[in-house]
């Protein structure tokens, strides 16, 4: 019996670098696979060079492959990337929402897309970088676990994988630190070994959403009022995309206590600001539903729940709601939930699945 093939999401980092090399020394038949994402990442590479899809990117990544001696291709990925990423990214913020989009490219392109592509390939798995680990129990159910180094736990990201797809993704790295893996990376004589990581937005040119966004999508860069809970005008505000749930700075109002955002009404066109005790909000509603090891949620069930990346985890009650969404009450009031973000819910480190933030409310009657 021959080796599995594993294809290898390779973006030109440490980390799929270093997962590529592990899983060869796993014993696996491994194919590098880097995606070609967005054309104006391309463009912009002189300035953007440590882009996951830029230019040298994908020679970082061949440069790799060509270490480890294992084949290496670039798939082309732009049309469902453009669709399902920045299109998305952009209504989003025309709608007065915040958009996630790491989030929507691992599930529509990183995982959806490429488990597709790798059966050309011959592949049974797909690995990626991301710190997080995956177990089977007794029962063949497979689990979504947060990584071992929880610093740097990415499985935040990842809670829209599905037991069927969860069945052909490997993640080696979430048994490591970071450290590690520099350490790792170095051992294997992988010329990325020091390479810094990116936190930009890989399709942003220079990483500036502001001049993004006013050329893609200039209406949501109309200007209008600035109100407070009563609708009152305090100032006026640039566009809905330039502001955030919880900012406090650059509002340009004058005021012996200060005004945060607290919501964005796109309909109105109104930034809404209040006092610091009304960014907090004891429940939401979420929607788009993922479940990692049942199809839905079926009664109300203790939890941990994440409503942002890099935010540490709060207790809540979730519950089914109306038309397949879910309800969640927190234990204390958490600051700054945001529309368009993803909540993730955790028992211990197993992650049962999540949602998109759809209403903010502070009691049943305004969740509706």
């Amino acid at each position: 019996m021959g080796r599995a093939r594993v294809v290898v999401a390779m973006s030109g980092g440490v980390d799929s670098s270093l997962t590529a090399a592990l899983l060869l020394d796993q014993g696996y038949d491994v194919v590098g696979v880097t995606m070609r994402l967005s054309d104006e990442s391309r463009d912009a590479d002189l300035c953007n060079d440590r882009s996951c899809c830029s230019l040298s990117s994908v020679d970082d990544a061949r440069r790799v492959a060509d270490v480890l001696g294992i084949p290496h291709y670039v798939m082309d990925f732009t049309e469902p990337f453009q669709r399902s990423v920045i299109d998305y990214f952009l209504d989003e913020y025309l709608g007065g929402r915040t958009p996630n989009p790491c989030i929507a490219c691992n599930r529509y392109i990183k995982f959806e897309g490429l488990l597709h592509k790798s059966e050309e390939l011959g592949a049974s798995y797909v690995a990626t970088g991301h710190y997080a680990r995956i177990d089977c129990d007794g029962a063949s159910i497979y689990r979504l676990r947060k990584g071992l180094d929880l610093s740097k736990d990415q499985s935040y990201v990842l809670y829209h994988l599905n037991q069927k797809i969860l069945a052909h993704v490997l993640l080696p790295l979430g048994i490591y630190k970071k450290e590690d893996t520099r350490r790792m990376a170095e051992e294997y004589h992988l010329p990325v070994a020091h390479k810094p990581e990116s936190q930009e937005i890989c399709f942003v040119p220079n990483d500036d959403y502001k001049a993004y966004m006013r050329e893609k999508r200039p209406e949501c860069c109309r200007p209008g009022n600035i109100v407070d809970c009563l609708g009152n005008v305090l100032g006026q505000h640039a566009g809905l995309a330039f502001y955030t749930i919880g900012q406090r700075r650059g509002l340009g109002i004058a005021a012996s206590d200060p005004f945060y955002v607290i919501a964005l009404d796109a309909k109105q066109n109104h930034v809404v600001v209040g006092k610091s005790d009304d960014v907090y909000a004891a429940q939401l509603i979420a929607t788009d539903m993922n479940w990692t090891m049942w199809h839905d949620l079926q009664s109300v069930r203790e939890v941990r729940a994440k409503i942002r990346y890099g935010k540490r985890d709060a207790p809540a009650r979730i519950m089914p709601h109306l038309r397949g969404r879910v309800l969640v009450q927190f234990s204390e009031p958490q600051r700054a939930v945001t529309p368009g973000q993803s909540i993730v819910f955790y028992e211990d480190d197993i992650v049962l699945g999540g949602g998109i933030i759809d209403v903010v409310a502070n009691d049943i009657s305004d969740a509706r």
